[in-house]
């Protein structure tokens, strides 16, 4: 199993994404196939780059395609979600680009306090 690191420090998401040539990129809301939020992507590689031109009679403009953002605009949502990414740890040598967002919302924790047993 493959082990994980959560990431909330801005630099230290720019920096973890820019080892892997990853840029940041939001889908905007596209209500035709259910997305009624933006959703936060880190795009990798030359790819992210790539003239994605593939508008048509059979792609209608409300599918929504990703953007590449300015990491301020990017971390406003991240922050507004209070999301954490989280990355599987660094092996030497060998940058894996997985990823995912958590939620990074305080979790309230009940104490219930027991009665000694009356002996």
């Amino acid at each position: 199993m493959t082990e994980t690191t959560l990431l909330t420090d801005h630099q230290a998401i720019r920096d973890w994404a820019g080892t892997r040539s990853g840029v940041p990129a939001i889908r905007d809301r596209a209500a035709l196939i259910g997305i009624t939020e933006p959703v936060l992507m880190i795009k990798f590689g030359q790819g992210a780059y790539a003239d994605n031109d593939d508008s048509g009679a059979d792609r209608p403009d409300e599918l929504g395609r990703p953007r590449l953002v300015e990491w301020d605009e990017w971390f406003d949502l991240f922050d507004k979600n209070q999301l954490a990414l989280v990355v599987s740890t660094e092996i030497e040598g060998q940058p894996d680009e997985f990823h995912e967002f958590v939620a990074n919302k305080p979790v309230r924790i009940l104490h219930v306090k027991t009665n000694p047993a009356v002996g």
